[in-house]
């Protein structure tokens, strides 16, 4: 028998290396978990800690070895700069809608709703620290209806919205029945109602919107049908309606429909709603109502509840004029027949119209001299745009039963399916085959992360965020009835990918990483980021995105970076001083591969406490 080369020494003791590490940062994860005080891996955790496994080998793995030229100048020696808590008034800090700088702005079209980003001296360096008192939501389903009061404090909603039955206050924790203002007799009946006339059940509608969805209630009940909602609401009087969305476990970003663009692409949505949002959709030359227009699918339905649908029965309980609810339901009308939509249904108080699946089915609006098209050609340049009172051109068909942009195969065919964004062409240098080769690529990535994190699959992590998430493989990859993914497209990609995404029947948004995210702190379980400190090297400090990472994702909440060996280098160097435990692994191809990747878990502290200890 031959006698094993040094180089196979090598390559072996470097997978024995890689293996240990990864059951090591398993059982870290157990063991955090067990701390949380809702984790299932107590006893297995225990056994690992009593056993004394030698983790410390995980600081072996040598990069300098294949990448000696890379490193050179990086200097281990140095200490991490640390970062200190803020101080506990910013546990639940949000900066671009932060309250004090929106009250500065113009009230008119609700623009002080909307973002503003502090200045670049005014960001905070340091912490956002969780409540005291703060722990683990429920696992799904769970915590679609039970939120602990430590993490989101704030009873007005249960004072303010007592009789419509959106949320109760009992003990320790917050219990959400399912109701609205809209549906008293629960979200399930009310979703029954409209699955009467709108096919959710069959896979055909697959992502939906739903604006003003206060605790969305309305997104977490159709996840059941396998509907995943995007839920916004503004940061306003009603606290912590985001906050508590994304507590359940609800896909959800503050947001508003005022005076710029929504951050998503034309096409997006097979369902949009609003159950008394309280949005003037008839007000500005119906705008809002043809943005609604712009993210919705052809063929797709828009639901209006509530006011004025049913005004001549409710104007005294609405404590409005019925001349004024009269004239807001015809300008409604007015707009929708402008767009083209057809109303399907009307009953109490809820109208359906569906939009129409090309222009070829609508020829009589060309020539209404109402009809304002808007004159940009790219639709889905949306970062910071301006809204308008135009109404969006449908793409070219060639019948007249086709579906404008191409026709979805239902969900969950679709996640894999070639989206026709890709068969058209129309995302630059990505063909089918392309495509597909990167659908297997995050297969073998995932499967990769798995092995060094076992808990990926289990319904610990329910919220999840691609912070650059490419064609979606990476979301499609981990797609289960457990969790979801919020997929973000920066916007300085070489590519806009998100109508893509949208396509396979998943969700996203795009975002600026130079700017902080549009939501709560703590409200995701596990961030993925694949190549995003490459991408924004010289575009703004990586300090101010991990700090951001940092105050969007929960104590306990894991973190995989994949990048080239000496950007996650400096990376690591700065996570040494954000009280996260971090660590290297190799690419799953092995120790040549120039791309690495590093994962961590974020220490549990809260405000005032102590942390966690290290690995």
């Amino acid at each position: 028998m031959a006698k094993p080369n040094s180089a196979d020494g090598r390559t072996r003791t470097s997978i024995q290396v890689v293996i240990l590490a990864g059951l090591c940062f398993f059982f870290y994860l157990l063991g955090a978990w067990q701390r949380s005080g809702f984790g299932k891996g107590d006893s297995i955790a225990l056994a690992i800690t009593k056993s004394g496994a030698d983790c410390d080998v995980a600081s072996n793995l040598n990069f300098e070895t294949h990448h000696g030229g890379e490193l050179e100048t990086i200097d281990e020696s140095e200490k991490p700069k640390v970062f200190e808590p803020c101080n506990s008034h910013f546990t639940d800090y949000t900066p671009c809608q932060d309250q004090k700088r929106a009250m500065t702005f113009p009230r008119e079209n609700m623009n002080y709703r909307e973002r503003h980003c502090p200045p670049e001296g005014e960001k905070l360096h340091c912490l956002i620290p969780a409540p005291k008192g703060y722990v683990t939501p429920f696992p799904w389903p769970k915590s679609r209806d039970y939120v602990p009061y430590a993490n989101a404090p704030y009873k007005a909603l249960t004072v303010e919205k007592a009789i419509q039955n959106w949320i109760q206050y009992e003990g320790n924790v917050f219990r959400f029945p399912g109701g609205g203002t809209q549906f008293p007799q629960g979200a399930d009946k009310y979703i029954d109602q409209l699955a009467s006339v709108i096919p959710i059940d069959n896979g055909t509608v697959r992502t939906a919107l739903d604006t003003g969805c206060g605790v969305a209630s309305w997104g977490a009940y159709l996840w059941s049908r396998k509907v995943i909602a995007m839920s916004f609401a503004p940061r306003d009087s009603h606290e912590a309606q985001v906050q508590f969305a994304l507590e359940r476990g609800v896909p959800a970003v503050i947001g508003v429909l005022g005076t710029i663009k929504m951050p998503y692409p034309s096409r997006s949505f097979d369902m949009a709603h609003c159950s008394r949002c309280l949005i003037p959709w008839g007000s500005n030359d119906g705008m809002y109502l043809k943005e609604v227009d712009r993210v919705l699918r052809p063929g797709g339905y828009w639901i209006l509840s509530g006011p004025p649908i049913n005004w001549r029965t409710n104007y005294k309980a609405w404590q409005r004029p019925k001349e004024e609810l009269q004239e807001e339901q015809r300008k409604i009308e007015q707009v929708a027949s402008l767009l083209c939509w057809e109303k399907k249904y009307e009953k109490g108080e809820i109208a359906i119209w569906q939009k129409r699946l090309n222009a070829e089915s609508c020829r009589g609006r060309q020539d209404d001299s109402q009809a304002t098209f808007c004159k940009s050609a790219e639709v889905d340049d949306v970062w910071y745009k301006k809204m308008e009172a135009c109404m969006t051109l449908y793409p070219d068909v060639n019948e007249s039963d086709e579906v404008t942009g191409g026709e979805l195969k239902p969900f969950p065919e679709r996640l894999y399916a070639v989206p026709p964004r890709i068969v058209s062409g129309s995302v630059s240098g990505v063909s089918v085959e392309t495509y597909q080769e990167d659908s297997n690529k995050w297969k073998r990535h995932v499967n990769a992360y798995k092995k060094i994190n076992k808990l990926l699959d289990t319904g610990r992590y329910r919220n999840i965020m691609d912070m650059n998430a490419g064609l979606g493989g990476f979301a499609a990859a981990i797609e289960s009835p457990k969790l979801w993914t919020m997929n973000v497209v920066p916007i300085i990609s070489d590519r806009s990918t998100l109508g893509v995404i949208y396509e396979r029947g998943l969700i996203g948004i795009y975002h600026d990483w130079c700017e902080a995210f549009s939501t709560y702190p703590r409200t995701y379980d596990l961030i993925h980021a694949n190549g995003l400190f490459s991408l924004y090297k010289d575009k703004c400090d990586a300090e101010d995105i991990l700090l951001e990472m940092d105050r969007i994702l929960r104590p306990e909440g894991a973190v995989i970076i994949r990048d080239e060996v000496d950007v996650l280098m400096k990376v690591k160097k700065i996570v040494g001083g954000m009280r996260w435990d971090a660590k290297m692994v190799d690419h799953e191809d092995g120790p040549l591969v120039p791309e690495k990747i590093l994962v961590a878990v974020k220490q549990y502290w809260v405000a005032g406490g102590n942390s966690t200890s290290s690995w």
